[in-house]
């Protein structure tokens, strides 16, 4: 359990909690949310030990393991799967004692321990979690330092998940992550044995992990029970509540005061206006949630053209002589609103890349409508921002002949406000650094508006006003995005990349998420509709490493066989059942029965590794 009693604290002079009592109980999955900047991220750091209370006690359950994510990207020559499997540091210290231990007794105690932390079955679960979070067996034998920094990121998420500390703490973690990636972790957080705290915007994602909403409002910490919806309608009701009653002290406190400005001066009244102005001085005020309101989107209207405005025929796209896609057949309407679906690398920027002529096609043609304008929002742009200009630099440039009050009122549209737009962008927060990306892509009122990750650096009031902005917007958007309730609510049409090829998607973003999480879970057939039949083959990199886990698990037993036998020789020793020597025959019984164990336990190890091996190499021959 974490408990927070009357805690306050401040970091750099500004306090950022005050007066909060909450507790967590052990196993529960925790949402935590709040408008950027109030701290929340800070209240990890608390629980870190970074950062110290001013009043309060911070407890945790003793000898608990907490464990988030680095701010360090792992960049080494090692590779992906050793790096998750060094973050289980007693596994990694047991298995070297177990190979520089000498003494049988001990040895025997630490592969009891092996067994109980099930160390024998770490790469699989390592493997299993990479994979759930878009690497596949080729790529996890990869070194880190191969990866961009987004992908080396989801290496550190793989291995804190790994290591199963008993408070995880994680903040924003999807925006690491692709649809696919996020749907996985979805299910891997509801399911996580131990206690979760996750800080995030994504409503999806808050929605199907958590059990309650820790709300970090005005200086407080309110606990919630259920999900992210739960938590909105209770609050909302909590709030509708506060707001009558603020307005009835604000009548009373009028009724009052206009009493006492009458009557205070007047002998035969005064008694009673001193007795309203003490009412007046004991009445606490019901305070009203400061947090801001929606914030807005306000996307420019293009006139209407006539379909199709994009229509690609029998294409092939890449980088150079590489081809990413082929066979390419879709249209663009300008009433669309379209999701691209397909794990990372299946060329979903490369699709977008193409339809926003960034790309052409190496073979096929793709016909553009003549007066079509193409607004097109990456997260890369972001980063491309000018840092030592304003939001208003930065539209005068593309708009020159424009007046400062015009380009005022168009950051306004955008939520950015007077104070915003001239503020340098470095001292911007990376919301208000989207919204002038997005309001740079829309300039030109495009008819179609191709969006790549808009959401990341978005608080759930902005994706929010997000969706209203796009469901008024009258051009076509094409959408690449990780959160799913914004997809749910804005698109009508799925496309899936799969397969070296982009399709039309004929069930909805439900069935795609239940087909994901089946594949996952219980790898069964593709059920993502393939329009070929597909037979699974391993590689020999695959075949090579299901021969070597054969060969350690004959070894585990090998050497569990001899710590059995140099044990039962002690135990055949008849000295060794002498009255003085009850307390060392009772640690060798003791001894042998877990040794046995552990050979039960390696041995069946070894024959699922044995059946894995044959069934591969005969699938390997029929091939």
């Amino acid at each position: 359990m974490i408990s927070f009693e009357n805690i306050s604290f401040s970091v750099a002079g500004r306090t950022l909690v005050k007066n909060s009592t909450v507790s967590i109980p052990n196993g529960h999955k925790v949402g935590l949310v709040g408008k950027n900047g109030t701290g929340k991220t800070s209240l990890f750091r608390l629980i870190y030990g970074e950062i110290t209370l001013d009043q309060g006690n911070l407890k945790l359950s003793k000898n608990a393991q907490i464990g988030g994510v680095s701010q360090e990207a792992p960049g080494s020559s090692v590779t992906l799967l050793d790096t998750v499997l060094a973050s289980d540091r007693e596994r990694v210290d047991l298995l070297q004692k177990a190979e520089e231990e000498k003494d049988p007794l001990k040895i025997a105690e630490i592969q009891t321990r092996l067994v109980d932390i099930d160390a024998w079955s770490a790469e699989a679960r390592a493997s299993t979690i990479l994979n759930g979070l878009g690497f596949d067996k080729h790529k996890q034998r990869l070194a880190c330092s191969e990866f961009s920094g987004g992908w080396r990121m989801r290496v550190a998420l793989a291995a804190v998940l790994f290591s199963k500390p008993d408070l995880l703490l994680l903040d924003e973690p999807s925006n690491y992550l692709d649809l696919e990636g996020t749907i996985w972790l979805q299910a891997y957080i509801s399911k996580y044995p131990s206690t979760i705290i996750l800080i995030s915007h994504d409503r999806a994602l808050l929605n199907n992990s958590v059990n309650s909403i820790l709300h970090l409002e005005d200086k407080e910490l309110h606990l919630y029970s259920g999900n992210y919806e739960t938590f909105a309608k209770t609050r909302a009701a909590r709030m509708a509540h506060k707001q009558a009653e603020a307005k009835k002290q604000n009548l009373r406190r009028q009724h009052l005061q206009s009493y006492v400005d009458r009557f205070r001066y007047k002998a035969d009244k005064a008694k009673q206006a001193q007795s309203r102005l003490k009412m007046l001085s004991k009445m606490d005020p019901i305070s009203i949630s400061s947090e801001a309101t929606l914030k807005k989107f306000n996307f420019p209207q293009p006139e209407e053209l006539s379909p199709p405005i994009v229509n690609i025929q029998n294409a092939s796209v890449g980088y150079g002589q590489q081809t990413v896609l082929n066979e390419i057949n879709l249209r663009i309407d300008q009433d669309d609103r379209i999701a691209i679906l397909g794990q990372n690398g299946e060329g979903k920027s490369t699709l977008s890349k193409l339809i926003a002529k960034m790309l052409k096609p190496h073979v096929g043609k793709i016909i553009h409508s003549n007066k079509l304008r193409i607004g097109y929002f990456a997260q890369h742009q972001v980063d491309e921002l000018r840092l030592n200009e304003t939001p208003m630099d930065h539209v005068q440039r593309e708009r020159p002949l424009e007046k400062q009050g015009q380009i005022r009122a168009r950051l306004d549209g955008f939520g950015l406000s007077v104070e915003q737009a001239e503020t340098q962008v470095k001292s911007l927060s990376g919301g208000q650094k989207a919204r002038l990306s997005l309001l740079l892509a829309s300039l030109d009122a495009p008819h179609l508006l191709i969006l790549d990750e808009p959401t990341n650096h978005l608080d759930i009031e902005s994706r929010e006003a997000l969706v209203e902005a796009l469901t008024k917007y009258s051009g076509a958007v094409i959408i690449v995005s990780h959160d799913i309730h914004l997809l749910s609510l804005v698109v009508d049409r799925l496309w899936l990349a799969k397969n070296g090829t982009v399709k039309a998607y004929e069930y909805d973003l439900e069935t795609y998420r239940k087909s994901l999480l089946s594949v996952s879970t219980s790898k069964k057939t593709e059920q993502l509709k393939p329009t070929t039949t597909e037979k699974k083959s391993l590689t020999n990199d695959e075949v090579l490493a299901l021969k070597n886990n054969l060969t350690r698990s004959e070894e585990r037993v090998e050497k569990l066989l001899t710590m059995e036998e140099t044990i039962s020789k002690k135990l055949a020793d008849p000295e060794i059942y002498s009255d003085n020597k009850k307390d060392e025959l009772l640690v060798l019984n003791i001894k042998y029965a877990e040794v046995r164990k552990a050979i039960t336990r390696a041995e069946d190890l070894w024959e699922k590794a044995q059946k894995s091996l044959d069934k591969a190499l005969i699938t390997k021959i029929s091939d």
